[in-house]
């Protein structure tokens, strides 16, 4: 098949991109009869291989794969509790996450008061305001905020992962929203580690001013020395702001003679409250481990971002055209919906693996074509599938599936 006919179908994809979102959706929600209670909603960014200087969509912007180097493209996904897509949409590279909820959830008839789960980039004050006015409810991260953490008056659940995780709820002053302050172990040996490695890489870059200080032809000018400051705080990834700084001059106060500094850690934050962040919802009445349980489900969001890129082909993007590139990023939806038929089929009888184990598995199986010389000197070709391992045979089972695909075939040459 040529690159071309490809092309094509997938401009004809392109042009009925609505119909088969709607189409798949009602007809997975007929199959599965899910109930349309939460909306999960996030975006991820793939890059282009090349310049891409025909798309409008192609921007420079913060890439989630580093690969800031490209230029990048957006897409937006909204998904049901069950890990469907029931829409999906490509925006640019650089495009602000808070400005797409309201595009992606407008005419989507989600049933008046459905739970929304974003991620901070997207619960803007903004966002939370527009959900309330139409009738929907949330559960976010909060944005921002003085960390706290009170080991008292939390109570404790194990995660999936066997992790011992605190939860601490509170009631807004108004009683109309929840917070949920929530501690992992885990997450706080990793933030405890990323605060000494920046608080050190601040101390040492004010060492090397100090030492500066020593040599005769160092500069020791107090703005020129400020200015080094400036930029060294700049770079502390917010290290800083725990940091008094002092410099001490000479009598005309524009050369300075010696500096000096002491940590003073801020309240509320990663330095003081390390594994520690903070869930918001409308819905007070839940308890703390069915708002927590119920967020994670923005988790499986996150793996379907992952399984896009990986298994998928989602990155990178090789085409120019916008409409082209926007098609790549369609097909590669389309695909996950059809793993997606699979993956649940295969958990209701508790087959649990991921895309990718699942494609290891099913790779071992292959066809196998056997030559034999006959007495006359003809050839007899038998092809056949090679037998099935058991956990191949398993899936096979579960999906209604012949564990022979193509049978078997003899040729005589």
């Amino acid at each position: 098949m040529s690159l071309m006919r490809l092309y094509r179908g997938s401009d004809e994809l392109m042009r009925h991109r609505a119909a088969i979102e709607d189409h798949l959706f009602d007809r997975i929600q007929t199959l599965y009869s899910l109930e349309e209670t939460v909306t999960l909603y996030d975006l991820t960014n793939t890059y282009f291989e090349g310049e891409a200087s025909a798309n409008g969509k192609a921007k420079h912007g913060r890439s989630k794969e580093k690969r800031s180097d490209c230029p990048l493209v957006t897409l937006g996904l909204v998904l049901d509790g069950s890990g469907f897509v029931r829409r999906s949409k490509t925006f640019a590279g650089n495009v602000v996450e808070g400005a797409t909820l309201e595009v992606m959830l407008t005419g989507l008839d989600a049933p008046r008061g459905a739970l929304v789960i974003m991620d901070a980039g997207i619960a803007t004050e903004a966002n939370l305001t527009w959900l309330i006015e139409r009738g929907y409810r949330y559960l976010v991260v909060r944005r921002g905020g003085a960390r706290q953490f009170d080991e008292e008056s939390a109570v404790r659940i194990e995660t999936a992962g066997g992790e011992t995780l605190q939860l601490q709820k509170e009631m807004s002053e108004d009683g109309k929203e929840v917070l949920l302050y929530c501690h992992s172990a885990g997450r706080e040996a990793k933030e405890a580690a990323m605060v000494a490695r920046f608080a050190e890489a601040f101390e040492a870059g004010l060492q090397k001013i100090k030492d500066g200080l020593q040599k005769p032809r160092a500069e020791k000018r107090h703005d020129m020395l400020l200015e080094r400051i400036g930029r060294l705080k700049e770079k502390s990834r917010g290290m800083s702001q725990h940091y008094s700084v002092s410099l001490e001059t000479d009598a005309s106060g524009k050369t300075v003679t010696a500096l000096s500094w002491e940590k003073l850690p801020v309240s509320g934050t990663m330095a003081t409250h390390p594994g520690v962040y903070c869930l918001r919802s409308s819905e007070t009445a839940w308890d703390e481990e069915r708002l927590w349980r119920t967020y994670t489900l923005l988790t499986d969001l996150e793996s379907v971002f992952r399984s896009l890129k990986s298994e998928l082909g989602l990155r990178p993007v090789f085409h120019s055209k916008e409409d082209r590139s926007d098609g790549h990023l369609f097909i590669t939806v389309l695909a996950y919906q059809c793993v997606q038929v699979l993956r649940i089929k295969l958990k209701a009888a508790g087959i649990n693996d991921s895309w990718a184990s699942l494609r290891q598995t099913l790779s071992v199986q292959c066809r196998i074509t056997a030559s034999l010389r006959r007495k006359d000197g003809r050839t007899i070709h038998v092809r056949k599938s090679s037998v099935a391992e058991p956990a191949l045979m398993n899936i096979y089972k579960v999906l209604g599936i012949n564990p022979a695909p193509g049978g078997t075939k003899k040729m005589l040459s």
